[in-house]
């Protein structure tokens, strides 16, 4: 009798135990298949399957054996625009390049004064110098006075012997702005004897009335000025006629020499040869761009090291903060992340690139990406003969000049980087068409690429195509006050009336009646979430 109770009792516990069981299993089944919902894909998921910019905190050595399991996508995939929108912009047919001057401003020989002689020595590379020509002009018109041809930075870091006729056309420059400023090649002769005039400096950023208060009354005295260093010292908003004059001479006066436009010529034909289409990159990842950036990109105590090296050559620059210049936008993309960027945008494995750079940190093992990404690579050195290059490959600014020629040829133009070149070819695209021309928005991207493993692929690309709004090169995308005026020459751009050619204001025209770019624009069905909107705020 006891045994059979013993029986009955492990019979009702067992009983109970079944149930529970299965409920156990069932919780455990439900929660497993949650987490296969919530986490990627590791095979859905390849977009993403590359090594990511690395936080500077974050251990390396853990970092590098992810990287060591990545890999990157061949496979070609449509993007957030359509075809009919990745090669132009919309919009542009309605604006166009206006530099005219007005009724109102004198021609040189009526304002010139015949004792007064403005030279400058320009610095640094070649938009640097591009720049201080520009603004050389529009200085010695303010002062009414004759400006020599200005002589080029032969001394700093690019250490190039270049003269200006060896890089400009220096005949068609003097000739086209006649009208404008009085311009001679070298000082006359005084006295039968050379003329020394006298140096001095002006503020950075100086005003109209800051060079007739300044220099003026040295230039009545002396007769010949040199204005040694002269980059950026001009005020960036002048009278309308004279932004004009700024337009002028940057986007017409200044020709490069026969040499350096014929093998610019060259290079661009035989991309077109490959391709009808081609975007061009100005792709800045010099180990001295990286170091002035004080930007890090998780190559550890080596990377440090090297960089730091390079950054002591400028001895105003404050300690480094690389998470706070990330945050404000100011790290340049790494190769593989403008890539990214493109391929969301919907240019795919087949589209032609161009890159214009000078030595990568890191050499071929950085392009890697890119170049999966984009197999049809060229570079200047790809597409040219060691030969044909010879005459240009000894002079730093007449190598940038040749990629600065195809840049402005490309159909898309792409840049990483907030520098000289990307700032003068972003104006110079706008004034001639607004030409496609994509700058990253770094503040918004440096979060999406550095939390892309949380995402789909789907929700990357939606997201990069709706934080890329307002940086493809699109009228109206910036305010007339926005930026320098080399990259936004809103004073030379008009927009036309009723299909006539009457000269409307950049910042008055009918900016309601332009179609607005929407997240409907890009056709992808993404639904909001607010926990990755979270992850990826400011």
């Amino acid at each position: 009798m006891a045994f059979s109770r013993r029986r009955h009792h492990h019979y009702s516990r067992r009983r109970w135990l079944i149930p529970a069981i299965s409920a156990a299993s069932g919780f455990l089944l439900l929660f497993i298949f949650f987490l296969s919902i919530l986490a990627p894909s590791p095979n859905g998921n390849r977009l993403f399957h590359l090594p990511r910019r690395r936080s500077s905190g974050e251990n390396d050595a853990d970092n590098d054996f992810e990287d060591s399991q990545s890999h990157v996508p061949i496979k070609a995939r449509s993007g957030g625009l359509s075809d009919g929108d990745i090669w132009s912009s919309r919009n542009s047919k309605f604006f166009y390049g206006c530099s005219n001057a007005s009724n109102e401003f004198l021609k040189a020989q009526d304002i010139t004064h015949p004792n007064r002689y403005l030279s400058i020595v320009t610095s640094g590379g070649l938009n640097q110098q591009r720049t201080g020509i520009t603004d050389a002009v529009v200085a010695a018109r303010i002062l009414n006075a004759t400006l020599v041809v200005p002589k080029l930075d032969k001394s700093s870091y690019w250490k190039d012997s270049s003269g200006f006729s060896d890089i400009f056309d220096v005949d068609w420059f003097i000739k086209y702005l006649a009208k404008d400023v009085s311009i001679v090649k070298e000082l006359p002769l005084r006295r039968g004897q050379i003329w020394s005039p006298y140096r001095m400096r002006v503020p950075r950023k100086c005003t109209d009335r800051c060079y007739i208060n300044r220099v003026l009354p040295v230039l009545n005295k002396k007769h010949a000025v040199q204005i040694t260093k002269f980059d950026n010292r001009l005020a960036n908003k002048l009278d309308t006629d004279l932004q004009k004059l700024r337009c002028r001479v940057n986007y017409h006066a200044l020709k490069f020499a026969d040499p350096i436009l014929g093998m610019g010529e060259k290079l661009v034909q035989r991309m077109r040869m490959r391709s009808g289409h081609f975007i061009a990159l100005h792709l800045r990842f010099e180990p001295d761009m990286l170091a002035f950036s004080g930007c890090y990109y998780g190559g550890g105590d080596k990377e440090r090291r090297e960089l730091g090296k390079i950054r002591k050559k400028w001895k105003t620059l404050h300690d480094s903060d690389p998470d706070k210049a990330r945050r404000h936008g100011r790290c340049p993309l790494t190769p593989e992340e403008v890539g990214l960027m493109l391929r969301s945008l919907g240019y795919g494995e087949d589209v032609h690139i161009y890159v214009a750079s000078g030595e990568i940190y890191g050499g071929e093992e950085t392009l890697t990406p890119l170049k999966a990404l984009f197999p049809n690579f060229y570079t200047k050195d790809t597409l040219a003969t060691k030969d044909e290059l010879e005459p240009f490959s000894s002079f730093s600014s007449r190598m940038a000049a040749l990629d600065f020629i195809v840049c402005d040829e490309s159909d898309v133009f792409v840049t990483n980087n907030h520098g000289n070149m990307a700032k003068i070819l972003a104006g110079r695209r706008r004034y001639f068409g607004h030409k496609p021309t994509i700058r990253p928005n770094g503040r918004k991207l440096y979060r999406l690429f550095l939390n892309r493993n949380y995402m789909t692929e789907k929700e990357f690309v939606y997201r990069v195509c709706k934080y890329q709004r307002g940086f493809m090169g699109e009228p109206k995308e910036v305010g007339p006050s926005w930026g320098v005026f080399h990259e936004n020459p809103s004073s030379c751009i008009c927009e036309k009336v009723d299909n006539a050619t009457a000269e409307t204001s950049h910042s008055t025209s009918r900016l309601e009646t332009l179609p607005k770019v929407t997240s409907t624009d890009y056709d992808i069905d993404i639904s909001e979430n607010p926990e990755l909107d979270m992850l990826l705020s400011d």
